[in-house]
This record gives structure tokens, C-alpha cells and sequence, in this order.
């Protein structure tokens, strides 16, 4: 068989063909194509490591009004020195969902300014999204504290957080999508037991 026909016969699997076999070469070749070339291309515009995550908690939505939930969360806010205006100016001040996608770039640490939604390595396997409240520098390093916009007070780790830590700014917000990867990491920790 000559090229043009192998060719012409594995286009005609890929994208006529019905069945199974072609159904899990074409889920294959997506994985393949997102993992190896998608990813690591988006990684390298945004320059970082990790340009696209998935919310996998609510620490970070507030429900009700702007105002109603300002009320109840103000002291919080209030010992970093940040007020209601200033907040309403931070980047997604509206905050964002569980199974939301977030579209990460690279920053470096001198240009995080407190607001900003960062996405740190934590002492888990799933990276923390949360908002700056605090910056500071120590021997030629920039360090960051951030709280989750619904959490009453700050976790532990992310009250110091080394610059080196920082896998980048949240920049974009796509409603929902992380849902897909949440229903799979789930999957396969069920089929793990854990």
C-alpha cells in the first residue's frame, strides 16, 4: 500500500469511522495532542509550569451580594489594612466556583501585588489558589501571605509563602470546565481506595 492511500485510510478511520476502535485512537490522540503539545505550548506562553487548574474547593466563592458578604468578612481583611474599595478593585473581586478552569501566567514576584490571585505549591499534591493580602521581603527573597476569599482566617500554609513556591497570577476565569478533571481525579482515586 502506498502512502497516499495509508494516508487517505487512517484520515477515513480517524474522522468517518464509528466505531469503538476509532472512538479510542481519537480519545488517545486528544490526550496526546492536550498533554505533550497543548500544555507545555500554553506553559511556555504564559511562562509557567502549570498554565491551566482546576478549582477544586469553594474557599474562594462568596455567595449573596458584594456588600452583604464585605460585612461579614471585613475584620478579616481589616488586619492586612485592605478596605472595601480597594477589594472591589482586586483582579476577580467576584471571586470564582468550584469546577472553574483558571488560566495561570507567569508573574515575577516583584510585580505580585497584594490582590492578586497567586497559585502555590502547598504541602499537598494539588497546588492552592488564594488572594495576596500581604508581601514582604527577606534576605533578597519576596514572600507572599493569601487567604481564600470565603475562609474566616488563613491556613498554614500559606501564611509564608517563598517565592519559589509561586507558580503564578490567576489571569483568566472559565466558569465550570474543571469539573471534568475533578470527576476524573475522583475516579481514579476511588479506583485507588483512597
Amino acid at each position: 500500500m502506498n502512502f497516499k492511500k495509508t494516508l487517505k485510510a487512517t484520515w477515513k478511520f480517524l474522522w468517518n469511522d464509528n466505531s469503538i476502535w476509532s472512538w479510542i485512537v481519537n480519545a488517545a490522540l486528544a490526550f496526546v495532542i492536550i498533554k505533550f503539545l497543548l500544555y507545555p505550548g500554553l506553559g511556555l506562553i504564559l511562562q509557567t509550569d502549570h498554565p491551566v487548574v482546576a478549582v477544586v474547593s469553594d474557599s474562594m466563592k462568596y455567595k449573596g451580594d458584594f456588600d452583604k458578604w464585605w460585612e461579614s468578612m471585613e475584620k478579616g481583611y481589616e488586619k492586612f489594612n485592605i478596605t472595601y474599595e480597594q477589594f472591589r478593585d482586586f483582579p476577580l473581586s467576584n471571586g470564582f466556583n468550584k469546577g472553574d478552569i483558571i488560566i495561570i501566567k507567569g508573574k515575577k514576584p516583584e510585580k505580585i501585588e497584594i490582590g492578586d490571585v497567586i497559585v502555590f505549591k502547598a504541602d499537598r499534591p494539588e497546588p492552592i489558589i488564594h488572594r495576596v493580602v500581604r508581601k514582604w521581603e527577606a534576605s533578597g527573597s519576596a514572600y507572599f501571605s493569601t487567604k481564600g476569599d470565603m475562609n474566616s482566617m488563613q491556613i498554614g500554609s500559606e501564611i509564608e509563602i517563598h517565592e519559589q513556591r509561586v507558580i503564578g497570577t490567576a489571569w483568566i476565569r472559565v466558569p465550570y470546565v474543571g469539573y471534568v478533571k475533578i470527576a476524573f481525579t475522583n475516579l481514579l482515586n476511588t479506583l485507588r481506595g483512597k
